[in-house]
């Protein structure tokens, strides 16, 4: 059972928040500011309590189905749904953050991952992968999408967010929507022109990785430009 004693100087979380924080405030504080309001018969934390009391461990109410959050006493339809945007948008900070600090091992890892992004894309993408000393990512970003007009980016777009990042290195990704990955004399000259520019700044250009719907082609792997 998940045991909760309700605290006297917890009757007023917002104001908690404000005065000490959200990282101070207990789970049923964090839960009543979500509800906003209780009933005629139950305050906004005595809900919020009975609503955690029922659950074996935190991580089951983000189980709880719109029916299951309405079936509790206070929490209505507009409520169940606002608690379950709440928590999807959790999950997708979560997964953010871990996305943010995965560790890229081998071109291999990183080409697999992609293809399935970009494998089935109809037009040409260039992805910049910015990583740290750890070859984490810091952050992953889509640079362009090609035109009929323009389908190669230039190193200063792709150089701009290395520095505001701090990174020190990056990936350069893009797919070929043919579904074939060998690269075209376009792609050499693009992979050496990036080069250079990142040796100006002091940045290592670590791969630039071309990607097709179940193949792929590393320039690290194949050539000896990188």
């Amino acid at each position: 059972m998940y045991s909760i004693a309700l605290k006297k100087e917890a009757l007023l979380p917002r104001e908690r928040l404000l005065d000490l924080g959200a990282e101070q405030l207990s789970n049923q504080e964090l839960l009543a500011i979500l509800l906003r309001t209780g009933t005629k018969q139950k305050p906004v934390l005595e809900i919020s309590t009975q609503i955690l009391e029922n659950l074996t461990s935190l991580a089951d109410f983000q189980q709880l189905s719109l029916q299951e959050l309405q079936s509790i006493q206070g929490i209505g339809q507009v409520k169940s749904i606002e608690i379950k945007a709440m928590l999807e948008l959790a999950k997708r900070i979560q997964k953010a953050e871990y996305d943010r600090k995965e560790q890229i091992l081998s071109s291999e890892q990183l080409a697999r991952k992609m293809m399935l992004e970009l494998g089935d894309k109809k037009q040409e993408h260039l992805v910049a992968v910015y990583l740290d000393t750890q070859n984490r990512i810091i952050e992953q970003k889509t640079i362009f999408i090609g035109t009929v007009r323009r389908s190669v980016a230039e190193p200063r777009e792709i150089l701009y967010y290395a520095c505001k990042n701090m990174a020190t290195s990056v990936i350069i990704i893009h797919n070929h929507p043919s579904g074939k990955a060998y690269p075209s004399e376009n792609d050499l000259r693009f992979t050496e022109k990036i080069k250079r520019s990142c040796d100006h700044l002091g940045l290592v250009c670590l791969d630039h990785i071309i990607v097709g719907k179940s193949e792929y082609y590393s320039f690290r792997e194949e050539t000896d430009i990188l």
